[in-house]
């Protein structure tokens, strides 16, 4: 499971190449986030992390606060989660996650990048059931014991522990991210955590080749210049 956080990092990376993007789709989830759970860090343990990860992205200070003033001002855009399933070039499964405020418009337009490139939307759960819908934290560390009894104490369910190349990396279910977070940081102090996200990892792999590798970068760049996709996930392997 460990190689396959690193792949779905290095092909999120890929497809996250403008800063500005980066920048919006950052703004736009700090805005969800705060809205939904405060905007105190302290008392929102899933904004305490996207914070974190935003600073790490070399996200403005200026987006971030403008975005949490605007949470907290009232108002402003409902934006609510959209997620679409599908197969992409060469039958790749593929999972995209949208914050939308208007969500016949964001569909609209992540079909197209589906039909313009001869892949398949298809219904929810059609591919989904296929990925695992994990918590990752993963920071430098080589007592892999006592990260797990600090997770056990706190009653976090963990999935996985992997312990290589003096790095942990935990996995847990998603509902859990918050609460095994903060578990590891009130056993050991503050964590620079070199991954901290929920992601979609795939259970198996399918190999992209030939022509089809082309059509899937244009697939990947189409959707990740839509300002409502948050997140592409894939199990394609080039």
């Amino acid at each position: 499971m460990g190689r396959a956080y690193q792949n779905r990092k290095d092909s999120m990376a890929k497809t996250a190449n403008a800063k500005t993007r980066v920048y919006s789709k950052y703004g736009r989830e700090i805005y969800v986030c705060a809205k939904a759970g405060g905007a105190d860090p302290e008392g929102n343990l899933s904004l305490r992390g996207l914070l974190d990860r935003a600073k790490k992205d070399q996200v403005p200070a200026h987006v971030i606060e403008k975005a949490l003033d605007k949470a907290q001002g009232g108002g402003g855009e409902e934006f609510s989660p959209a997620r679409y399933e599908g197969f992409g070039p060469g039958n790749c499964m593929v999972i995209v996650d949208c914050l939308t405020d208007n969500p016949n418009r964001t569909f609209g337009d992540v079909r197209q990048c589906f039909t313009k490139t001869k892949c398949k939307i298809g219904t929810p759960g059609s591919v989904s059931h296929m990925f695992d819908h994990c918590a990752i934290l993963s920071f430098t560390g080589d007592d892999e014991d006592s990260v797990l009894e600090a997770l056990m104490t706190a009653d976090v369910d963990v999935t996985d522990i992997e312990h290589e190349e003096g790095k942990i990396t935990v996995f847990a279910p998603n509902t859990e991210y918050a609460k095994a977070r903060q578990a590891l940081i009130e056993a050991f102090g503050e964590i620079d955590f070199e991954m901290d996200e929920i992601q979609f990892l795939p259970q198996t792999s399918t190999q992209v080749e030939g022509d089809d590798i082309i059509m899937f970068e244009k697939f990947l760049d189409m959707l990740n210049d839509l300002d409502d996709v948050q997140n592409v996930y894939h199990n394609a392997e080039a």
